[in-house]
């Protein structure tokens, strides 16, 4: 789990509580249902870590949730900049 802290992650975290708590569920319950351990759905929910696109569609289905909904109103300039590493890129 790359613990990448960001705004996306903290958005992206948010969503996640905010569902889980819709749904009336501990994070224990996300962790056992979805097959993500607990202290991951913590780092995911505090906005500590960013979760990869297939464990946010585990989350998600735990949660019974469409996966974009836990990426509505994302920006691109929540996303973390990737260091200089030479190559090339698109203006």
């Amino acid at each position: 789990m790359p613990r990448v802290p960001s705004a996306a992650a903290s958005h992206i975290g948010e969503k996640i509580r905010g569902a889980r708590l819709a749904a009336t569920l501990t994070q224990d319950q996300v962790a056992a249902h979805s097959g993500i351990d607990s202290s991951n759905i913590r780092a995911y929910e505090t906005g500590r870590a960013m979760p990869s696109v297939p464990t946010l569609v585990r989350i998600a289905d735990a949660l019974g949730i469409a996966p974009g909904t836990l990426l509505e109103g994302l920006t691109v300039g929540m996303l973390p900049v990737a260091d200089a590493d030479g190559r090339r890129r698109a203006s």
